[in-house]
C-alpha cells in the first residue's frame, strides 16, 4: 500500500522506533488510548500491549480493511474518521480520560496538539512523532528563536520533553525533513481566573509581529503603563516566560470582564 501525499503519510517501518514510542506512553489514571493515524499498524501492536483499550482513528479508508485483517481477534477499536472531527465524548464517554498518541501526520501535527489542549481536562498525556522543527518549537524555552505561540500555549498546561530524533530512513517513503518524538505531560488543566481564549488572544497578538517590542504589539489591548509595570514594555515576545504571558492575559481579562 503506497503512502498518499494528500494524507501526509510517511509509514514508520522501523520496529524499534515504534516500540520505543509506545513504551514512552504514561497511561496512569486513563481509561483509553487514542492512536492518531495508525496506518499499517506498526505502532498499534505495541500500544495493544498496554492494559487499556486502544482506539485507532484512521482517515484513509483504504487502510481500514488492512487494519481489520491485521488485528482480527484483538481488542482494537478501529475508527474511520478525521481525528480533528472526532467527538471524544461520544466515542469514549463524557468523563473518560485518555492518552493521545501517534505517528502524527506532519501537515496537521500542530492542530493535533491544539486538539489535545482543547481536551486537556481529559488528556493528561500525549506522545507523538513530529517534524523535528515542530517538535523543537513545542519544547523551546523562552529566549529561543523558535519559542512562539504553540510553545507558550502548550507549556501553559503541559511539560514537553523531546525524547529522541528519528532519521528519514525509518519511514516509507522517507520524509524530506528530520523527525522527533516528544511527550507532553499535563501539570494543570486550568489557569486560575483566566480563560484559554484570553490567553490565546494575548499570545497570538504578541507574536503577530515578533520582531516588534510588546509596547507596539500589545499596546492596543493592554495599556503601555501596565506593560511598563510588568517590566515587559521594551521586550520582544520570545523573551517572556509562560507565567509572564499569563500575568498579562489576566490584566486583559480584568479590564474586559465577561
Amino acid at each position: 500500500m503506497k503512502a498518499k501525499k494528500s494524507f501526509g503519510q510517511h509509514f514508520l517501518i522501523q520496529e524499534s522506533i515504534a516500540e520505543k514510542l509506545a513504551s514512552s506512553v504514561v497511561s496512569d489514571g486513563c481509561s483509553a488510548i487514542v492512536e492518531v493515524g495508525p496506518g499499517k499498524g506498526i505502532l498499534t501492536k505495541y500500544l495493544l500491549r498496554q492494559s487499556l483499550p486502544v482506539f485507532a482513528v484512521e482517515l484513509d479508508r483504504d487502510m481500514i480493511p488492512l487494519l481489520k485483517k491485521e488485528f482480527s481477534g484483538t481488542s482494537l477499536h478501529i475508527v474511520e474518521a478525521d481525528i480533528l472531527r472526532v467527538r471524544f465524548d461520544q466515542l469514549l464517554g463524557a468523563d473518560t480520560d485518555f492518552v493521545l498518541v501517534g505517528n502524527f501526520p506532519y501537515n496537521i501535527s500542530s492542530q493535533i496538539i491544539f486538539l489535545g489542549i482543547q481536551h486537556r481536562h481529559h488528556v493528561p498525556f500525549m506522545a507523538g512523532m513530529f517534524q523535528r522543527e515542530m517538535a523543537e518549537r513545542i519544547c523551546s524555552p523562552p529566549g529561543s528563536k523558535s519559542f512562539g505561540v504553540i510553545s507558550v500555549l502548550t507549556q501553559a498546561f503541559y511539560r514537553p520533553v523531546l525524547l529522541f530524533h528519528v532519521k528519514p530512513g525509518s519511514f516509507s517513503p522517507p520524509p524530506k525533513v528530520q523527525s522527533s518524538v516528544i511527550s507532553l505531560t499535563r501539570y494543570r488543566s486550568d489557569v486560575d481566573d483566566l480563560s484559554f481564549q484570553v490567553l490565546r488572544q494575548v499570545v497570538k497578538v504578541a507574536f503577530s509581529q515578533r520582531r516588534k517590542k510588546l509596547r507596539n504589539t500589545l499596546g492596543p489591548i493592554i495599556n503601555e503603563d501596565i506593560l511598563k509595570e510588568h517590566g515587559v514594555s521594551d521586550m520582544r515576545p520570545e523573551q517572556l516566560s509562560v507565567e509572564q504571558f499569563i500575568a498579562l492575559a489576566r490584566v486583559l481579562a480584568s479590564s474586559h470582564p465577561t
